[in-house]
């Protein structure tokens, strides 16, 4: 074992190893000292002899100590760490900040910075945990982003190099040479030809870990829908997304095994963020068996997670967005939230064009709101002052919300400002900043769901009878939320 992966228990990994645990993917990687190969836990060769296994906590030190990836199970792929989503601290928030492209764009001192440290510590508790300091983090993402693109689509190698973050040609073709051990040409040439896409235009395919439910992931999704910037069409959720150098449009369809995903950008330096802010918003990266064996030592709740396990929690590709529809939403119903939400996109939303379905704008950004007259807001003026207050605060920064923030910090902050209670605070922190522990004491349909189960219905009561399922508060929710028949929780036909 590694000096920086001591945390993890030689013997628990080898024994997944043997096994070909798929639930271990992206905890940690296999390496072969033999063959100087590193692989995913459910590699389908041969296990190797445990004395020539060695572990590591990411790909990137795999790739740091030499290793090359494996052609066979292509450890690239797997899901991502379910530490990176159930975690505040520093190195957590650093993960999911380097996942959205921030190295790429910001450099380490844009990272150190977003996370209020200094460049030192943050690459000083990187290196310790992970085995791996933020460059070499981002070199093994932009090479998964290069080998998507060469994969996945008819552009020129140059082409694909700068849209995958590489700053040269050379480092590009090294690269992909020194962790895949096969030239970029090479790559292409192994790659099934009928999945290649089109320059702007590509098929993914998503992969998670089993089981997932897909009910009332893309059933919250598709009720919820603002028309205009979201819709379900051919059995699939599509939605608009802002992203940093453009815009895209994606399609996400469940599948037995994966999540088909097909993304069209206006400029492809925005994959990896793309992809990033998508499997966030399905929840892809969690571990369901942890959570279901955790939820269902409760007996009240055994019985729903034994009737369909594997429930995620629906999330946001945008933050920012999220936080002003929870307010549009306040109190109202879900159709009177959406209508509130679409007359917002048609009035300040960006246009763009959708040949395919109707999509037709961006959602606003908190700066158009900000610019918006308080008066012409159909909602009463003590929401106007809530939405006004939110909008402001967005947009000159004084709120910052992103896959950086903390959450104590951040739930704190969505209090101070009126107008704000603990239900719009907490589903802002359960579905845009990702808090698996977020619990809705206060909503009406959790309150309704307890009563029913005979749990404690009083907010207080229920929060005390709730500790029980920490950290995994918010899971309990998708699963109280599940025992009424509203859309949200049926997967749309």
């Amino acid at each position: 074992m590694q000096t920086a992966t001591t945390h993890l228990d030689r013997e628990h990994c080898v024994r997944a190893v043997q096994s070909k645990d798929a639930r271990f993917d992206g905890w940690f990687f296999t390496a072969v000292l033999t063959t100087r190969i590193y692989c995913r836990p459910s590699c389908p060769v041969v296990p190797p002899k445990p004395e020539n296994m060695t572990f590591y906590p990411s790909a990137a030190a795999c790739q740091q100590a030499g290793f090359r990836a494996c052609k066979r199970c292509r450890p690239d792929t797997s899901p991502g760490s379910p530490e990176w989503n159930q975690r505040a601290d520093l190195v957590a928030r650093a993960m999911r900040l380097v996942a959205d492209g921030v190295v790429d764009r910001e450099g380490v001192p844009g990272l150190a910075a977003r996370l209020g440290y200094s460049t030192r510590q943050v690459e000083r508790q990187l290196l310790a945990e992970l085995g791996a300091g933020p460059l070499a983090l981002a070199r093994a993402q932009r090479a998964q982003t290069a080998r998507l693109l060469i994969e996945t689509s008819t552009l020129p190698m140059a082409e694909i190099a700068f849209a995958a973050g590489f700053s040269s040609i050379r480092t590009f073709n090294d690269t992909v040479r020194e962790v895949f051990a096969l030239t970029p040409s090479e790559l292409r040439a192994r790659a099934p030809k009928s999945g290649a896409g089109t320059p702007g235009g590509l098929r993914l395919r998503l992969p998670f870990r089993a089981p997932l439910n897909p009910s009332n992931l893309f059933g919250h999704l598709a009720a919820t829908a603002v028309p205009g910037v979201e819709e379900w069409r051919d059995s699939a959720y599509r939605r608009t997304l802002r992203l940093p150098y453009g815009q895209g449009i994606v399609s996400l369809a469940p599948r037995p095994d994966h999540i088909a995903c097909r993304l069209t950008l206006s400029d492809l330096r925005d994959l990896t963020v793309a992809i990033s802010r998508c499997r966030r918003m399905l929840d892809l990266d969690a571990d369901p068996v942890a959570v279901d064996d955790h939820l269902r030592a409760d007996p009240f709740l055994a019985p729903l997670v034994d009737k369909a396990p594997g429930r995620r929690v629906p999330r946001t590709v945008d933050e920012a967005e999220f936080a002003v529809r929870a307010v549009l939403g306040q109190q109202v119903s879900t159709a009177a939230a959406r209508t509130h939400a679409a007359r917002l996109v048609v009035a300040h939303g960006k246009p763009l064009d959708d040949p395919e379905g109707g999509l037709t704008h961006l959602f606003p950004a908190p700066e158009a709101l900000a610019a918006v007259d308080p008066e012409s807001l159909a909602m009463p003026r003590t929401r106007r002052t809530t939405f006004t207050t939110l909008v402001r605060e967005l947009a000159d920064g004084t709120l910052p919300l992103g896959v950086e923030s903390d959450w104590p910090e951040a739930r704190a902050r969505l209090l101070a400002l009126p107008g704000f209670g603990p239900w719009t605070a907490d589903v802002i922190a359960m579905r845009a900043l990702g808090d698996p522990d977020a619990f809705l004491a206060t909503d009406l349909g959790i309150r309704r769901a307890a009563q029913e189960l005979g749990l404690p219905s009083t907010p207080a009561a229920l929060t005390a009878r709730a500790e029980a399922w920490r950290p995994w508060r918010a899971y309990a929710v998708q699963y109280l939320w599940a025992t009424d028949s509203h859309p949200v929780n049926f997967l749309p036909v």
